[in-house]
């Protein structure tokens, strides 16, 4: 019966590691997906400023 027990609770373990695992994954894509997204832009606004201080020189 002990063994039962630890089989168990190895096998609750490696579902609640292997859902951890998704989350992670999944949010680290959707952070990755902002990240680029505010650094276009950023790039965008910096562009766009260069482009209109050489257009007043």
């Amino acid at each position: 019966m002990l063994i039962d027990e630890k089989g168990q609770i190895s096998a609750e373990m490696i579902l609640l590691l292997g859902a951890i695992l998704i989350i992670v994954i999944v949010a680290g894509t959707y952070i990755f997906g902002i990240s680029k997204s505010i650094g276009d832009n950023i790039s965008d606004v910096v562009n766009t400023a260069r482009d209109s201080t050489i257009g007043k020189m």
